[in-house]
């Protein structure tokens, strides 16, 4: 159960070894955060983010494989994962993403398949399961992390931003389906943030990093609202820019 401090004791990470998932879970263990369970593809930065939570004072950190590419993996990766928290989760982070290069994959359907797979569809599962398990247990938080190139998608990245924002779309109706039931869904919109996945790229006004975007989780967290932005003038700015006209848009998102 969350701490006298409404802070989760009780921590599953889906893409346990993303940077802003990894910052997010050093916050958490340094505000007494007792178990982590961290979900992924590789087995050896598994087990060093599980070290990383384990010294910012995680008294238990387990690990858990599974392969985002296969949708049908996804349900008992999350059976597996709360059953290594062994006993109630307070909060399931959902940070399975995967950025790709757009003009390599938009004219090859199985790559675009696959951006499609790991950006939306294993996280719907996976979602699912989650959902189904948190109602069981009564309460419950679960953190998605979505971002702002799915609230208007560019032509640069549409693969990307059309995932993204299918998923953002499905996150905002479940956390509705939630309403009442001591189950509550976050979601967070970062802008661009200086990772691994967006290494070599040009970074752009409002960029972060890791670090400041756990920051701002941490203090949404301790809040109702539905949405955290990343930086939160990014709510602004793209409440603008959803109204843009198409033509006009184009050009701003060229630039």
């Amino acid at each position: 159960m969350e701490n006298a401090f409404g802070q989760p004791q009780s921590v599953v990470v889906l893409g346990g070894t993303s940077d802003i998932a990894r910052a997010i879970v050093r916050k958490l263990c340094a505000a007494r955060a007792e178990t982590v369970v961290l979900a992924g593809r590789d087995p050896t930065r598994l087990a060093e983010a599980a070290r990383e939570a384990e010294e910012y004072g995680a008294a238990h950190a387990e690990v858990v494989t599974f392969d985002a590419e296969d949708p049908a993996s996804a349900g008992p990766a999350v059976a597996v994962a709360f059953g290594r928290a062994a006993g109630p989760v307070d909060l399931v982070i959902l940070a399975v993403g995967l950025l790709g290069d757009q003009a390599a994959m938009e004219d090859d359907p199985e790559a675009a398949a696959r951006m499609a797979t790991v950006n939306l569809t294993w996280p719907v599962a996976a979602l699912t399961a989650v959902r189904t398990r948190l109602l069981a247990q009564g309460h419950g938080r679960i953190l998605v992390l979505s971002s702002v190139a799915g609230v208007r998608v560019r032509r640069s990245n549409y693969l990307y931003g059309g995932a993204k924002a299918g998923l953002d779309r499905l996150c905002r109706g479940m956390g509705d389906s939630l309403e009442g039931t001591g189950v509550r869904l976050q979601i967070v919109r970062p802008g661009f943030v200086r990772t691994k996945m967006t290494a070599g790229q040009k970074e752009v006004p409002f960029t972060t990093g890791p670090n400041e975007v756990a920051e701002y989780v941490l203090r949404g967290l301790s809040s109702n609202t539905p949405v955290i932005w990343s930086p939160p003038v990014l709510r602004y700015l793209f409440l603008g820019l959803t109204h843009l006209p198409t033509t006009l848009w184009r050009k701003v998102a060229a630039l």
